[in-house]
């Protein structure tokens, strides 16, 4: 309670409290009465300390830092400090002190640069416990076995900025540190030095070393904790720039970082095995490296420190409580190469075991500076990083060679990524997420350059061959990126980040038609990323698959129309509409006229459906309409010769009905309107000439036409006369039959407009702007006025006189505004609205004050909301009924009333459509109006009016918009706006101004590119392959065209394919690129052809994996149906007789190899039957022979390059026979698996031949023992391997293993005093207890007795101690029980427990115990009860107990008798 009081003081206002407050801290920490376990669980501590620098005085600042650099060396001082924001607070608060602060605050942050777990253990007696109940408030942590809580490591953070404990993208950090001896030491400084020297020689045969021998030894974390070799090999990268033979080091290293990637992921799955996990804390740390994301695992913990280490510093950073589940290796229950730990040999054995003859020299592994080492070591997502940084500008330049080997290393280092890194990191904004970004961004940066120089390379002048390398390589590269973004990189934040480098790339990919037809999911993440990140080239893109789809739809309309039999009419009308899209870019013309063919032959159908004839003839707008110029002139000379056909003169002779029935597409009123409104005013001369005959044609066709068919044209006709009538003319033939419609029926003959039509389209013609035609329409209206009922009784009496000074009356010089106004409220109140009416109305009303009434009600209709008022008021009626009385001949009377009643007739007729429509049909209102406007001929006003009113009457049908919308709709409705089509206002002289509509068609279409994106030669490129794929209905046809020798010009010569094209096509889709392959194999005239045609099928290998996650890719589906077998032949069934032979063997084994991985789920049986028939060929066996060199081969090897082809050779055939065993495990084929195992048997003979120690026992550094070994423990995991020889007995066969596998053991390990601490041999030691593993239990089924036994034992001694008596057992295995590799333990114990399942080996193994304290029986429950070893090793040693124990009892005591030493 005191301190919490000193602490909340820390952060009193007045200074003299808070310094007080800290000197009492500073006192009691002085005197030893708080301490540092105290302190730093108090958060509002650190709080206080920051905020010290806050207040206006700050005294003693270099006491609270230095209180803060003392604290900052404890785990839970760090996480405060960084969850409070210490790192960025004291970075801002450094530039403003003097130095000799800034030098403490540096100390500071340092300090919180280092890993949690690398802080020294806390003084305080009781902080251990509160340490514990800290770090489990979040998450109460469990193992996978009951223990103890005390005996459970804390987790540990990874490596973060500033050890944050909550950096949720770090995946994993750190592997378990683990010491090495001084001779593991020295063979590593040794490698490294020899990696640095300028022998080209020396370099190459030191990687060779690390691949075949090195990293089978070490785990491949010591590489990157010692990652001195590892800097090396990617400075060698960087050779591949270089000449004078340097890419072949390059090649060298990167196949070394890509082993290394592979060893890597297998020890990540060997620490996540649960059988392999181990709470133990020794020399040897066998903590878990994972790390886990705060939400889900709880908080990270920092661990307690090894105690065998020589500094403070803990030996890892990562997470012992809790493991995810994992299967380790691929063999049996075995983890991949390395170690984990190993138990004290001082609590197991006692000074009489044999292991003294090398004991353990633990000082060994202490002699070197652990804590600099640890600082200098590298943590996966650096490794990864910086191998992404080396090999990713290798991609741009280089041999076929390198690309697929930087390729393959870049894959497997994705994976490890994917595992190291999450998306997660780009939230972070921490320094070393910062860094990591910074870094990632520059690889995807010089990814896409390199894309880009690929792509843009491959268009150029240049070599065949350099075309497809461009290609290959743009492919894969592509298919790389594309992963690595999906792994990295959430889509949503491309825009934030990704460099433009790459946005242009992914542009690129995004138009690269190949690509998406064989990677459809790689394109849609392409197109998913390219939205996000550039909106301008995402637009162009999806324009161009507009076009795409445009194209496709054309090719497939082209097709389905030329097929005989009946079609799908609404189909291809749906086809057609979309082919139309792309016609700017295709241009092919007999598109069109099959498109108006079949228009014409549904709308001649009278059985036709309102929806196919509304959709068809919607198509054919859009033709009449297009954009493209050429589309119309073929649409309009197309239907022109339809129309010529169907009513031309020469079919006078002909069945009327047979004939006119073909133009019936034509009358509708849409497609009159588009012609009339559009076509007759085009500037292409090809189209309004076209236009206009057509309609000639109509107009003057109905001698050629049905009853049916010309009154169905006049209804269509009817709604676009206002347009039509635009065009007469007295001089010109169209016009004149457009004159002829107006007139009487007596002049037109039957059939002609209805009588209220005809004086409208009369009436019109009074507003054309040809004054002859305005003539005509005036003798025209002569006839109507004079014939109507009550003319004699009407003003003005009609004469020539009258009529001949009227010609040009509605030539207004001041045209009337139409429009109304629309006020949100109300100006004036609707009662006064009400009563002014009343007095308009009125007859008992002077007319004087009706008059101004009229005209108040004039300006009060100019607002629209009025008018529902003046609706129920009957005004229209009392207006007509007006000018009836004033064209009567009394009507001067009311003549002051007359101009304000017309005022507000317009402004009713322009806001109520349906009035309009009622009275436009009413004949006797129009003479009306026209009566009234001769007689105030002299007033322009009153004659505006009539006009106006003339305006909204005579051009009602032509005023809607919706009329000749697109949509289909038998009632169109009714707007309350008022305007009129362009045409219209162009073809007269209107005396008001209203808003005008359809400057362009309403059936026009936008098309998807504009001629700007047709110039970008991806765009280009991708719709001329498109157009080819859907021409040849796909890509197998399209290839096969282009191959043959008969071509036929079907299109336009930009259509065709240039080399380019089809190059990339053929490339690109993986099927013709096979056989492309195996034809360049069979043709090939050397090794270098094969060899490049191989390396190509392995490109299409790794793209399968690139491409896909889980299934079986493009690349083994076509493998799969080709008989490619045949091609390879010949390659296979004879020995290589030089250099250049085995290289070109190399390069098909190795692909063989990566087919069978790739298909090890789901593997060919065809394959598997081809190859295992290869490897059983009798006289000669050339790939079995292989294994062996034989004694004339070796005498011949005197060039060092045969010999490192040689072995080359070797290391890919057993790769590739160890590849074959594994698939095995899934093979059910029964055919199959005969040859499988009789290849078995043959196989273990071969590799017995190779189970050879040439050199001194205590050679190290065998690459074909390491690969033998290997081999053999494929092969002798499957039951019976042993049992299909015709020439030798199974336990014969195992008896010879048995010998060569104890020579081995012995020659590595045991004579060399147990090399439990080492490394050296490790590979070895491994590999062949594995195989002694398997050997036991086929024995024992092949042989149930126990006669065998004694093969197993092995005098122990004699070379060192030549007069020492020798001693037969097994006492050879005993050292490996407590080998610092679990898995060793754990095959060693394994074998011990299947060897004790005899009693004969029960009794060997207690004899080879004697000399440790407690026998066989001590030695196997001490294993078995220590909860630190891993849960295998433990069930070995419970097997062997089990054993043990029921093994029978002598039934008498027999002196001497070993069982004695068994009893506990």
């Amino acid at each position: 309670m005191v301190l919490a009081g000193l602490i909340r003081k820390l952060g009193h206002q007045l200074a003299e409290i808070r310094e007080r407050a800290l000197k009492s801290i500073l006192c009691k920490i002085e005197h030893n009465l708080i301490c540092y376990a105290d302190l730093i669980q108090e958060r509002l501590l650190f709080l206080h300390l920051l905020e010290w620098f806050n207040f206006p005085s700050v005294p003693m600042k270099e006491e609270v830092l230095n209180l803060l650099s003392r604290l900052v060396k404890y785990s839970p001082a760090v996480q405060h400090l960084i969850d409070l924001g210490a790192v960025e607070f004291l970075s801002k608060l450094r530039p403003n002190v003097e130095p000799v602060i800034q030098a403490e605050i540096d100390g500071i942050l340092d300090g919180l640069f280092i890993l949690p777990s690398e802080v020294p253990a806390l003084c305080s007696s009781s902080y251990h416990t509160d340490q514990i109940e800290l770090s489990q408030q979040p998450e109460v942590l469990t193992g996978y076995f009951p223990q103890d809580k005390s005996n459970f490591q804390q987790m540990e953070v990874p490596p973060g900025p500033a050890g944050n404990q909550a950096v949720k993208w770090l995946r994993f950090s750190v592997f378990p540190w683990l010491p090495l001896t001084t001779t593991d030491r020295h063979v590593l400084s040794s490698n490294e030095s020899s990696l640095r020297s300028s022998n080209h020689t020396l370099i190459w045969n030191t990687c060779e070393l690390l691949k075949d021998v090195i990293m089978q030894d070490f785990p491949a974390e010591i590489f990157l904790q010692r990652p001195k070799i590892v800097q090396g090999l990617l400075c060698l990268v960087k050779l591949a720039f270089g000449g004078d033979g340097k890419h072949r080091l390059a090649l060298q290293s990167v196949s070394c970082l890509q082993q290394l990637c592979t060893s890597l992921r297998n020890r990540l799955n060997f620490y996540r095995d649960p059988n392999f996990f181990s709470s133990r804390q020794d020399t040897v740390s066998q903590n878990s490296s994972l790390s886990y994301c705060h939400e889900a695992r709880g908080p990270y913990h920092s661990p307690n420190p090894s105690p065998g280490s020589s500094s403070s510093r803990p030996s890892v950073v990562g997470r012992t409580g809790q493991r995810p589940r994992g299967d380790g290796q691929d063999w049996d229950a075995v983890s991949s190469s390395g170690s984990s730990s190993h138990t004290h040999v001082n609590s197991r054995i006692s000074v009489h075991s044999p292991l003294d003859v090398a004991p353990v020299d633990l000082p060994e592994l202490e002699a070197e500076d652990t804590l600099e080492l640890q600082f200098q070591q590298l943590s996966l997502p650096q490794f990864c990083i910086s191998t992404l940084e080396a090999a990713a500008p290798l991609l741009r330049t280089g041999s076929r060679e390198m690309i697929i080997r930087v390729l393959e290393l870049l894959a497997e280092d994705m994976l490890l990524i994917g595992q190291a890194i999450s998306s997660e990191i780009w939230d972070d904004n921490s320094l070393f997420a910062i860094n990591v970004k910074e870094k990632l961004l520059q690889v995807l940066g010089s990814l896409g350059e390199t894309m880009c120089y690929r792509k843009t390379s491959f268009s150029m002048e240049q070599a065949e061959a350099v075309l497809v390398h461009h290609r290959m390589a743009f492919v894969s590269i592509s298919l790389f990126t594309v992963r690595l973004l999906q792994l990295l990189l959430p889509v949503e934040k491309a825009s934030e980040f990704l460099p433009e480098s790459m946005s242009a790339a992914l542009f690129f990919v995004s138009l690269d038609m190949p690509i998406s037809l064989e990677y459809p999911e790689i394109h849609d993440t392409v197109v998913a990323y390219l939205e996000q990140l550039d909106s301008e080239n995402y637009s162009i893109y999806k324009r161009t698959a507009e076009a795409v789809y445009s194209i496709e739809c054309t090719c497939n309309f082209l097709s389905d129309v030329g097929k005989e039999g009946e079609k799908n009419l609404l189909e291809l009308v749906e086809l057609a509409d979309q082919a139309l899209r792309s016609f700017s870019y295709h241009q092919h013309s007999p598109l069109i006229k099959e498109i108006i063919c079949i228009c014409s032959k549904i709308w001649k159908s009278a059985q036709a459906s309102p929806l196919l004839q509304g959709e068809s003839q919607k198509v054919f707008l859009h033709m009449l309409s297009h954009p493209l110029p050429q589309v119309k002139v073929e649409t309009y000379q197309c239907c022109l010769e339809i129309v010529k056909e169907c009513l031309g003169v020469q079919n006078v002779t002909k069945p009327v009905s047979s004939l006119c029935s073909g133009i019936h597409f034509l009358l509708h009123p849409k497609v009159l309107y588009e012609i009339s409104a559009f076509g007759i005013q085009e500037s292409k001369n090809e189209v309004n000439a076209a236009a206009k005959a057509i309609l000639l044609y109509l107009l003057q066709g109905r001698l050629m036409m049905t009853a049916l068919t010309w009154n169905k044209f006049i209804e269509s006709l009817a709604p676009v006369i206002p347009v039509l009538q635009g065009y007469a003319d007295t001089e010109d033939p169209l016009g004149n039959c457009i004159l002829l419609l107006s007139k009487v029926s007596s002049e037109a003959g039957e059939g002609a407009l209805p009588c209220t039509a005809r004086l409208k389209s009369v009436l019109r013609l009074l507003l054309v702007k040809k004054p002859s035609v305005r003539s005509l329409a005036l003798k025209l209206l002569a006839f109507h006025l004079t014939s109507e009922e009550g003319a004699d009784k009407k003003r003005p009496f009609i004469d020539a006189g009258v009529l001949s000074r009227v010609t040009n009356l509605f030539i207004v010089k001041k045209p009337i505004d139409l429009k109304l106004d629309d006020r949100r409220e109300l100006v004036i109140k609707l009662e006064t609205v009400k009563k002014v009416c009343d007095i308009f109305t009125s007859d008992d009303v002077d007319l004087v004050l009706r008059k101004s009434a009229a005209e108040q009600l004039a300006v009060i209709m100019q607002d629209i909301k009025m008018h529902t008022v003046v609706k129920k008021l009957c005004l229209v009626e009392k207006i007509i009924g007006h000018l009836n009385e004033f064209v009567g001949q009394d009507g001067e009377v009311i003549e002051c009333l007359i101009q304000p009643c017309l005022t507000l007739l317009r402004k009713v007729l322009y806001a109520d459509p349906v009035i309009r429509v009622s009275l436009s049909q009413q004949a006797s209102l129009l003479t009306l109006l026209l009566r009234v406007s001769l007689i105030f001929h002299e007033d322009c006003t009153v004659v505006a009016e009539v006009g106006a009113l003339f305006c909204l009457l005579l051009f009602d049908e032509v005023s809607r918009m919706d009329t000749w919308s697109d949509t289909l709709s038998d009632k169109p409705s009714l707007s309350s706006v008022f305007s009129l089509p362009v045409s219209v206002f162009r073809r007269y002289h209107l005396p008001v101004h209203v808003t005008g509509h359809h400057a362009v068609s309403p059936y026009s279409i936008v098309l998807p590119l504009p001629t700007e994106c047709l110039t970008l030669k991806p765009v280009s490129d991708m719709l001329r392959i498109a157009w080819n794929l859907a021409w040849y209905h796909g890509s197998d046809n399209l290839l096969k065209q282009m191959t043959s020798e008969a071509k036929i010009q079907e299109f336009l010569d930009t259509l065709q394919l240039s080399t380019e094209d089809i190059l990339a096509l053929k490339i690109t889709y993986t099927d013709s690129g096979l056989k492309d392959c195996l034809q360049s194999i069979i043709q090939a005239g050397g090794h270098r052809d094969v060899r490049a045609a191989i390396t190509r099928m392995s490109f299409y290998l790794l793209n399968d994996k690139l491409s896909l996650k889980d299934d079986i890719g493009p690349c083994g589906v076509t493998l799969k149906s080709l008989a490619w077998h045949t091609v390879l032949n010949r390659f296979l069934q004879v020995l290589p007789a030089c250099t250049e032979d085995e290289k070109l063997l190399i390069d098909i084994i190795h692909f063989l190899n990566k087919l069978i991985k790739e298909q090890r789920k789901n593997p060919s049986i065809e394959l598997l039957n081809w190859i295992l028939e290869l490897l059983l060929r009798h006289n000669p066996s050339p790939l079995l022979d292989l294994l062996v060199l034989t004694d004339s081969h070796a005498g011949e090897e005197t060039d060092d390059v045969r010999t490192a082809v040689r072995q080359q050779l070797q290391k890919e055939l057993i790769s590739l026979l160890n590849s074959l065993l594994l698939v095995f495990m899934t093979v059910s084929d029964r055919k199959c698996l005969e040859l499988f195992y009789v290849f078995q048997t043959q196989l273990s003979l071969k590799l017995l031949q190779c189970l050879r120690v040439t050199d001194a026992p205590h050679f190290y550094g065998l690459p074909s023992l390491e690969r033998t070994l290997a081999g053999m423990a494929h092969l002798t995991a499957f039951p019976g391997w042993s049992a299909h020889s015709p020439l030798s007995k199974p336990l014969e066969i195992c008896g010879k293993y048995l010998s060569g596998l104890l020579e081995v053991i012995t020659s590595f390990y045991v004579e060399r005093g147990g090399n439990a601490m080492s490394f050296m041999g490790k590979g070895v030691t491994k590999s062949t207890g594995l195989c002694l593993l398997h050997l036991s239990h086929e024995m024992i089924v092949q042989a149930p007795g126990s006669e065998w036994m004694p093969l197993w034992f092995l005098p122990l001694g004699s070379h060192s101690e030549e007069h020492a008596p020798t001693q037969q057992g097994l006492a050879w295995l005993i050292p490996l029980w407590v080998d610092r590799d679990p898995e060793v333990r754990f095959t060693s114990l394994g074998l011990g427990s299947a060897l004790t399942t005899i009693e004969a080996g029960c009794v060997a193994l207690a004899n080879s115990c004697q000399n440790i304290s407690g026998g066989l029986w001590g030695t196997v429950v001490n294993i078995l009860l220590d909860q630190s070893e891993c849960s295998l090793v433990r069930r070995e040693a419970a097997f062997i107990l089990q054993n043990l124990l029921v093994i029978p009892m002598p039934s008498e005591i027999i002196k001497d008798y070993t069982w004695q030493y068994l009893t506990l």
